[in-house]
């Protein structure tokens, strides 16, 4: 009887966001989109390394929140065993990957929160989708996108949560997706 948190990563233009609104649907359940777009649009697109620090408490306050939402509005669901997947868009990972690739550095309060925060399952958006231009997007290069790829799996491979691989088309990624929710959802685990 728990909500399990699904965090989407992945490089820019990867379908981060279409497939958690895609998967909340499937699933009747909620997603968390990224808060750095909030700050971007609301802030404008130059940002510093302190900003990065404040789009991540932003990122965790919004995680958090729609958590509490799910958790109060599944709650009939959840006292009789069942299982609620939260779909995140980005967390501190993604953050820190942003911090040491734009700045060279990642304040502590980040790393400290990717040790802290526990999750369920991470799907990872690799870069074969066609680059779609977006005003808060900076790396329309396939070769950066794929340089972050590399980093955000190697990530993958060296921590504890199970993760599965995103690739293919819309259809191929959807598929690959409820096949790891429901199976983390079945049997509590993804592998």
């Amino acid at each position: 009887m728990s909500i399990r948190k699904i965090v989407v990563i992945g490089p820019e233009s990867t379908g981060k966001s279409t497939l958690c609104e895609q998967l909340a649907r499937h699933y009747e359940s909620s997603w968390c989109p990224e808060y750095a777009r909030e700050f971007l649009l609301n802030n404008g697109t130059s940002y510093e390394y302190d900003d990065l620090l404040t789009i991540a408490r932003g990122q965790l306050a919004l995680e958090d929140e729609y958590f509490d939402k799910l958790e109060t509005n599944s709650l009939p669901l959840l006292e009789s065993g069942g299982h609620i997947p939260l779909f995140i868009d980005t967390d501190m990972y993604v953050a820190k990957v942003w911090s040491e690739f734009v700045f060279g550095n990642c304040h502590r309060f980040i790393l400290d929160e990717i040790v802290r925060r526990k999750y369920d399952c991470y799907l990872l958006c690799n870069t074969d989708l066609p680059w779609v231009k977006d005003v808060l997007r900076e790396h329309p290069d396939l070769e950066t996108r794929k340089k972050l790829y590399r980093i955000y799996k190697d990530i993958m491979v060296n921590q504890p949560v199970p993760w599965v691989e995103i690739r293919g088309d819309a259809e191929q990624r959807f598929s690959t997706a409820v096949s790891a929710v429901d199976k983390l959802i079945r049997e509590g685990q993804v592998r």
